[in-house]
């Protein structure tokens, strides 16, 4: 019987994998459909108005086809907040997501990204040695599984940035830091987008803490009140720039700025930035530990 209920969940697992991964890449969230509707509304340069009907556009029709919002397909990001008393071990949840893309990737039928980061030759339909990605996070005294999927495209994904600032940068340095960063980018990771930061940890927590960022719905706020105000103020930082939609000029060359932080050594002071397009495609499912499914729009 133990088994019977494993394989079940194993299925409803895949069965959302599935899912999730077509459907963030078809139907971008409201709180983006928002964001960019408002960034319509405030640019007053001619390009950058252009530019952004165009996005607009580009969303309606593909509502109106049923069909992806960017050729990009990506590569799929999962993170999976797992209770401790899911009655699926790890393993096989990755099993069921990684199998879950395969599916999606062949039915839909999705374009295959996936390669030998070596050879580059093709590993198959969006699936290889680690991949997809799994981010995992254990919660005690539950019995759930919350899934989220955010397919990452290369545009974006390229204009990824770490440097290990040291303490006596302070804040300051963190701002230089973001704002140089995104003033490389320029218009190659498709801006206006979302622009995360991660600070503190290590080196790679803190890029991982930038991708947490980038997956927040638009406009949050951290939850620490000084955290929270540099957001405002990198936000606004950024919008100054001028570097505007697809790097064409203009007065919104960001949606938002998000930053999750960690604490870290005395010695140390990480940094990374990690950039979403305008097309923050996310989607996410609770599964209860008898495999009822709840697909969530707006996560």
């Amino acid at each position: 019987m133990p088994l019977l209920i494993d394989t079940d969940l194993q299925a409803a697992v895949e069965d959302a994998a599935a899912h999730l991964y077509v459907w963030a890449l078809k139907d971008i969230p409201q709180d983006l459909r928002d964001a960019l509707k408002a960034a319509a509304a405030r640019e007053t340069s001619v390009p950058g108005q252009r530019v952004l009907n165009t996005i607009l556009k580009n969303v309606e029709v593909a509502d109106g086809e049923n069909n992806l919002v960017c050729q990009d397909t990506g590569i799929a990001v999962y993170t999976c907040r797992v209770g401790e008393h899911f009655p699926l071990h790890p393993a096989r949840i990755y099993e069921a997501l990684r199998d879950g893309t395969a599916r999606a990737t062949i039915e839909h039928p999705l374009r295959s990204n996936a390669v030998h980061t070596i050879t580059r030759e093709n590993t198959g339909p969006n699936i290889g040695y680690r991949l997809p990605i799994v981010h995992w996070e254990f919660i005690k005294d539950w019995d759930g599984l919350d899934v989220k999927c955010v397919p990452k495209g290369s545009g974006s994904e390229n204009m990824s940035f770490l440097k290990m600032c040291v303490p006596a940068d302070g804040v300051t340095g963190i701002k230089k830091f973001v704002l140089e960063s995104i003033v490389g980018a320029g218009g190659k990771p498709c801006p206006p987008g979302i622009v995360g930061v991660g600070i503190g940890g290590s080196a790679d927590y803190a890029m991982y803490l930038a991708k947490e960022a980038i997956a927040r719905p638009i406009g949050t706020r951290n939850s620490d009140p000084i955290v929270a105000e540099l957001e405002d103020e990198l936000m606004g930082l950024l919008n100054e720039t001028g570097i505007g939609p697809m790097g064409l000029g203009g007065d919104v060359t960001v949606l938002n700025c998000h930053i999750e932080h960690a604490d870290t050594h005395m010695t140390l002071n990480p940094v990374a930035v990690n950039y979403q397009c305008w097309a923050a495609r996310r989607a996410s499912a609770h599964i209860a530990a008898d495999g009822t499914t709840d697909f969530d729009r707006e996560a």
